[in-house]
C-alpha cells in the first residue's frame, strides 16, 4: 500500500494545483471574452472558484492523510506548513471575501470602490495560492526507487 502513496500525492497535487491555474488563468478570463454578460461571466467563475476551492481543501485533506499515514509529516514540515498556508487562504476566499462580494453583486454594488477592493484582494489570494502550489509541485519529495522497470 506504502507504494501507492506517492502516485496518489501527485495526483492530488496536480489535481488542486493543475485546477487552480486552469481555472483562474484560462477559464476565467476565457467567460469575460467570451459572453457578452459580465454579470453572468463574474457568476460562473465565482461558482467555478467556489468548486476548486472545495477540490483544493480535499486534496489537501488527502495530502496530510498521506504523509501522516506514511510517517513523513516530520520530513516534509516545510511543505506541510505551505499546505497550511494554503488552506487559510482558502478558507479567507470563501468564508469571508466570497460572501463580501456576493452581498455587494446582489445589491448592484459591483461599480463601487469596494467591490473593487474586494475582489482585488481575493485576486490577490487566489494568485498567492496559484504561487505556493507552484513552489509545493517542484519541492515535492522525488519518490525513492528501488529497482528499475522498464517501460
Amino acid at each position: 500500500m506504502f507504494r501507492i502513496y506517492p502516485a496518489i500525492e501527485r495526483t492530488l497535487l496536480t489535481l488542486w494545483i493543475g485546477g487552480l491555474w486552469v481555472v483562474g488563468f484560462v477559464v476565467a478570463p476565457a467567460l469575460f471574452a467570451k459572453l457578452p454578460d459580465t454579470a453572468t461571466a463574474g457568476s460562473v467563475a465565482g461558482s467555478l472558484f467556489t468548486i476548486m476551492s472545495r477540490i483544493g481543501l480535499g486534496c489537501a485533506a488527502g495530502l496530510l492523510v498521506i504523509g501522516w499515514l506514511q510517517g513523513s509529516c516530520q520530513a516534509r514540515r516545510w511543505q506541510l506548513l505551505v499546505i497550511a498556508v494554503m488552506v487559510a487562504l482558502v478558507v479567507l476566499g470563501e468564508s469571508v471575501l466570497a460572501p463580501m462580494i456576493s452581498e455587494l453583486r446582489a445589491t448592484g454594488q459591483v461599480a463601487s470602490p469596494r467591490f473593487g477592493q474586494l475582489h482585488g484582494l481575493a485576486s490577490g489570494v487566489y494568485l498567492v495560492n496559484c504561487v505556493l502550489g507552484l513552489v509545493l509541485l517542484v519541492t515535492w519529495p522525488e519518490v525513492e526507487r528501488t529497482g528499475s522497470r522498464s517501460l
